[in-house]
């Protein structure tokens, strides 16, 4: 059954103590998502590894949102393929489409969207972190409950961020920073300062884009060695496990 498309034009108050938790996400197409795993893997095999991604994240976010106020969201790209996220998501979840031209744009737009569906706070999360830990999404989201403005980040380990909270819009965050780039995280936080609003960060984790990031992705689901860099356990991410062990069994 389809999952429902949020309207930014139709406020719903019912969600004001509700956090979204909003996963930037690529429809899982071949050749158009993880296009730097390609080699090692072939172009088909990284979409299906996207695919393993999205049903664990969310499958991880759709757990949390059953016993605190939180809900799951896709912000996709492009609009026209929502039949693309049919059978990969948890029940729970509701869609949203993606607009802007560069990334930040669309960073922006998707928290503009959700205040304005009604959300009382939003996270846009990326969709490259299988196994980032429950507990960073839970401190995300009872940090945002609290009064007072702030902003949340948890950052990555190529210098990145993979969560950014808030619970007004702050556009300022989205404007000026060299995206894809080791120093995201970095710009982003001289950002925060500049408004005045207060920064709580989260524990670091690492997304996975090449070939290195996917070695500790193997590392940590099937040699079960975490990251050097890891305070918390990672997620047990399931699907992708098993995935990984079928091109192991491949290779």
């Amino acid at each position: 059954m389809p999952l429902p498309i949020l309207d930014p034009r139709h406020y719903d108050a019912s969600f004001g103590s509700t956090c979204a938790l909003a996963i930037m996400a690529k429809a899982p197409v071949p050749g158009k998502v993880k296009t730097r795993l390609s080699p090692p893997l072939t172009a088909e095999q990284a979409a299906h590894l996207n695919r393993c991604f999205l049903m664990d994240t969310t499958a991880n976010i759709s757990a949390l949102a059953s016993t605190y106020r939180c809900t799951g969201v896709i912000s996709y790209t492009p609009v026209g393929a929502e039949h693309l996220f049919d059978g990969l998501l948890p029940e729970d979840f509701r869609l949203v489409p993606q607009r802007g031209n560069g990334f930040g744009e669309r960073l922006q737009a998707t928290a503009q969207d959700l205040f304005s569906c009604g959300f009382g706070s939003i996270c846009l999360v990326d969709s490259d972190s299988p196994t980032l830990p429950a507990e960073a999404f839970l401190t995300a989201v009872e940090t945002l409950e609290k009064p007072g403005d702030r902003v949340v980040v948890g950052p990555s380990h190529d210098g990145g961020y993979y969560l950014i909270g808030m619970k007004r819009l702050h556009p300022e965050l989205f404007a000026d920073i060299a995206w894809s780039t080791e120093t995201v995280f970095e710009e982003t936080v001289a950002a925060i300062q500049r408004i005045g609003v207060e920064l709580v960060t989260l524990p670091l984790w690492y997304d996975v884009d090449d070939a290195a990031t996917l070695a500790t992705l193997q590392d940590e689901l099937i040699h079960h060695r975490a990251p050097s860099f890891a305070t918390l356990h990672g997620y047990a991410a399931r699907t992708t496990q098993a995935f990984l062990r079928q091109l192991d069994w491949q290779a």
